[in-house]
């Protein structure tokens, strides 16, 4: 398990090198269609995947401060740096293109999923923790913390992946796609990665 948190912590590494070079090739050349509009699936995914990835570090954080399993606390700390630097990089892109961080379009919008649904008690996207689980995960410690957190942040990821399969489809700026593509390959190793840490504790993630 070791070996595989290890590779999961040199994943995260390369991502944040390579977070510069991602933001400095969108203000470079914009991508292969120009700089987009507010109402483009670009400038959508950006919006919303921020708010997904702050929920992401918010969870990680959280659960660091409630278990002393290195494991779990070496993988939380991997997400809230990789998800807080790519967050980071979403919202400067939004600056670049000198649009708007927030919009007046309910999430996933750009997904064609206006018609969906409001997210109940703050779960505003798919895979988003309610703001009841969110205080449920301040609450436990030890072996609960962390299979909750586990838990939560496996339905996360999924929903994540969901988010950044649409960007693949629909959005047109060359260097977002690459990191949607970034952020699927990583999301679904970790998903791999914590389905054994549940397995070694008795545990399963949630249907």
């Amino acid at each position: 398990m070791k070996q595989h948190v290890g590779w999961i912590a040199g994943t995260a590494a390369a991502v944040l090198v390579a977070v510069g070079a991602l933001t400095y090739a969108v203000a470079e050349d914009g991508g292969s269609s120009g700089t987009p509009v507010a109402d483009s699936a670009d400038a959508g995914f950006a919006r919303d995947m921020a708010v997904h990835h702050q929920q992401a570090v918010e969870m990680s954080y959280i659960v660091r401060d409630r278990t002393d399993d290195e494991e779990v606390r070496r993988l939380a700390y991997d997400i809230a740096q990789t998800q807080a630097n790519q967050r980071g990089m979403m919202l400067g892109w939004l600056d670049l293109w000198k649009l708007p961080k927030v919009s007046s379009k309910a999430p996933m919008a750009w997904m064609g999923m206006s018609g969906m649904a409001p997210g109940e008690d703050g779960a505003l996207m798919p895979g988003m923790a309610t703001n009841t689980e969110m205080k449920k995960l301040g609450t436990l410690s030890g072996r609960q913390a962390e299979v909750f957190f586990l838990q939560l942040m496996t339905a996360h990821h999924k929903g994540g992946i969901h988010m950044a399969e649409g960007c693949l489809d629909k959005c047109r700026v060359d260097v977002e796609k690459r990191l949607a593509r970034t952020m699927v390959n990583g999301q679904r190793s970790e998903i791999d990665l914590m389905a054994d840490m549940l397995k070694e504790r008795g545990a399963e993630p949630r249907p």
